[in-house]
């Protein structure tokens, strides 16, 4: 590991994203994750990389697939409207079964919205990265060490099953400097890809990169096959934070920024004798269902704290199946939720003194 040096959120993603052996990064600019792609446009050149600014987001999402169909570490960059272009490039990419790298620092919507931090993107990612039956990885961090590190376990993973995989960032951390220690380059493990297309001289088979099935029983079985892949990433790749859950009452869950925001309203409610404690989702495509049942058990609520309307609590309202009440308060439009306000909403819970 290297001296921890201060880094802001964007630029510790795309040095992160090097280290772990991306040498392609293709992307267009758009607040707030714009620092991402400056940064690979200076670095790329340095190293014999790629970089390239695309002519749109539907450019550099096809760029991306035929990058990762070579078998390449690559990645792109976007903000939530950006995204929304790229959705359909994300589905081929699915459906070819191809590892790459999404990061999405997400921003107020819907349409052009606002340039300040947001979580509104949460259904996005989960539900609709593209069209079709499809999943991809979503890691949400919640402070810069951990996007570095995440960055690297989300190259891993989207090896390892073939699929892409997402960093759900938002505005504050991508904005945000914090000390950070780096893996050495020479630390990444890379993964065999037998798989990849070859040219015409390549020592592999020339293999064919597709999502195009014509017959219908031939594309059930491909997706059949592919969602067995998805049920073993359930099984074992979920994880969550939980914090001052031993003796809690009530539970708040909470992902990337506003989890830091709620350990702060936990940590007032505790001095006034308030027993809350805290599931902090780091995947939540898969989501930590274990957690969340396991919870159940012994609190008598639970709080899901987000920057959007209310779309993770569908999630945790799913798990929990009416076994324990699961109430949500939230802020859209780029407005952050404050500790006064987080404390009020257990408070109001159940009778919560």
């Amino acid at each position: 590991m290297s001296e921890r040096v201060l880094v802001k959120g964007n630029e510790a993603l795309a040095e992160a994203a090097i280290r772990a052996g991306c040498r392609h990064f293709f992307g267009y600019p758009i607040t707030p994750q714009t620092e991402v792609a400056a940064y690979m446009a200076r670095k790329m050149p340095k190293i014999g990389g790629t970089y390239l600014q695309a002519e749109s987001e539907v450019a550099a999402i096809n760029m991306v697939l035929g990058a990762a169909a070579a078998g390449m570490r690559v990645m792109t960059s976007s903000s939530s409207p950006g995204i929304s272009l790229k959705t359909e490039g994300i589905s081929y990419i699915a459906g070819s079964d191809l590892p790459c790298l999404i990061v999405n620092v997400q921003r107020g919507g819907p349409g052009l919205g606002g340039i300040q931090p947001s979580q509104a993107d949460y259904w996005q990612a989960t539900r609709a990265p593209g069209h079709g039956d499809l999943h991809v990885l979503v890691f949400a961090p919640n402070n810069v060490q951990e996007m570095v590190n995440l960055v690297f376990r989300a190259y891993d993973k989207a090896e390892e099953y073939r699929m892409p995989a997402m960093i759900l960032a938002d505005g504050l951390l991508g904005q945000m400097m914090e000390p950070v220690a780096f893996p050495d380059e020479g630390e990444v493990k890379m993964h065999d890809k037998p798989w990849a297309v070859t040219g015409h001289h390549g020592k592999r088979p020339h293999n064919i990169i597709n999502s195009l099935f014509l017959k219908p029983d031939e594309l059930e079985k491909t997706v059949v096959d592919r969602f067995a892949r998805y049920a073993a990433v359930e099984q074992k790749e979920a994880m969550a934070e939980e914090y001052l859950m031993d003796d809690a009452e009530y539970a708040i869950v909470a992902f990337g920024a506003t989890s830091r925001i709620s350990k702060a309203a936990i940590q007032q409610l505790r001095a006034q004798g308030i027993k809350v404690g805290l599931i902090r989702p780091i995947t939540l495509w898969p989501f930590p269902k274990k957690e969340i049942d396991k919870a159940c058990g012994k609190i008598k609520g639970f709080l899901t704290v987000e920057m959007n309307m209310g779309q993770m609590v569908d999630d945790v309202r799913l798990v929990v199946n009416g076994r324990k009440p699961v109430e949500f308060f939230g802020h859209t439009g780029g407005v952050v939720p404050t500790p006064a306000e987080i404390i009020a909403a257990v408070k109001a819970m159940g009778g919560a003194k």
